[in-house]
């Protein structure tokens, strides 16, 4: 089965599907990882695009949200999730290797989505994007 076949079982949660069940954060938590705990309380179905910039930035149950990010990413590379135009785009290729080793079809469209941004969009993103995302295209993420 393709990593685009397989269910994403989008009515339940990362603690559902990614065990162990995390506890409450401790009373002195900082604010993102109260933040984290509590996406992995959210049916995957209702993560919106911030969220997953959350937890792939923090590479948080990879297997669950990559696709996810991917899926969103392929209709708009460039998405505003939540701090500028394409944080989410460089969240998801900045994760580690091994990761895109369980999806590799995934991995190809959105290299090839990549390497279609024109270079004016490019040259928006913030210093160092360019090289970042080259080095995705070329197959050297993480």
């Amino acid at each position: 089965m393709t990593a685009t076949a397989r269910p994403l079982h989008l009515d339940r949660t990362l603690d559902q599907l990614d065990p162990p069940h995390w506890p409450p954060p401790a009373p002195d938590a900082t604010a993102l990882v109260r933040k984290v705990h509590g996406l992995r309380r959210v049916p995957l179905g209702r993560l919106g695009p911030a969220d997953l910039r959350t937890l792939v930035s923090q590479q948080v149950a990879l297997p669950y949200v990559l696709p996810l990010a991917v899926r969103l990413l392929l209709e708009e590379p460039l998405l505003d999730a939540y701090f500028y135009e394409g944080d989410l785009l460089l969240a998801t290729t900045g994760v580690p290797a091994a990761a895109w080793s369980l999806f590799p079809d995934l991995g190809a469209r959105l290299r090839a989505a990549v390497a279609e941004l024109p270079q004016q969009a490019l040259d928006a993103l913030p210093r160092g994007a360019a090289g970042e995302l080259a080095r995705f295209v070329a197959g050297r993420e993480g």
